[in-house]
């Protein structure tokens, strides 16, 4: 017996080893004109494998390019249309646009940096704080996520000093607003604790 692993792989496997055998055979085949036959019954047996893409443009064009494809481009025919030349197989897509501006700190991630200069235009008020503020939480947050360190305040009012090129500063209006927003997330983040411990000790009762 012998193994798929053992076989000629695929390039299409989608349509499985019987049709892969079929364009095989074709290529094989010496009289062009019973080859041409041949190539047209097994475009009409894949046509027929998904009947739900016969209204799908260019349906019948990408069968045959897929044809071309599994005979590994040796299947010697009159194409009913400009078939998928190799060398198109192997273009590269286009590489994806990045921003390559370096960044200050890499642990604080470009998304904070924008949130940053963000801020540096909102005018002086109550929305400039509570923006500052929370970007000085995350700040500390991402530290010590990246280092596995305890982090003082002093450091994040310089870092946040040098990233806004001196714009904002770290003043006691501000630590407030970080520390109220701590207290806000903690109170809301316990009952959820809470209610998720006792789902997990009536599952450890029921179990027992």
């Amino acid at each position: 017996m012998q193994y798929n692993t053992q076989q000629k792989k695929m390039a299409l496997p989608e349509y499985g080893r019987s049709v892969q055998n079929m364009v095989d055979y074709a290529v094989t085949i010496e009289d062009r004109a019973e080859r041409q036959w041949c190539a047209e019954t097994i475009i009409h047996i894949m046509e027929g494998m998904f009947p739900n893409l016969k209204n799908v443009p260019d349906f019948e064009h990408k069968l045959w390019d897929h044809l071309a494809i599994m005979s590994d481009f040796k299947l010697d025919i009159d194409y009913p249309f400009e078939t998928i030349k190799p060398e198109n197989l192997k273009v590269k897509p286009d590489a994806i646009p990045t921003n390559q501006k370096r960044m200050h700190y890499r642990h604080y991630g470009r998304l904070l940096e924008n949130l940053i200069k963000k801020a540096c235009d909102i005018e002086e008020g109550e929305e400039k704080n509570n923006l500052i503020a929370l970007i000085c939480n995350h700040m500390r947050k991402d530290y010590i996520t990246w280092n596995k360190d305890s982090i003082d305040d002093q450091k994040i009012a310089d870092d946040l000093k040098e990233l806004s090129e001196g714009k904002l500063h770290l003043n006691e209006d501000i630590l407030a607003l970080m520390a109220e927003r701590l207290e806000k997330n903690y109170r809301q983040q316990r009952p959820m604790q809470k209610n998720m411990q006792n789902q997990k000790q009536n599952k450890n009762k029921k179990q027992k």
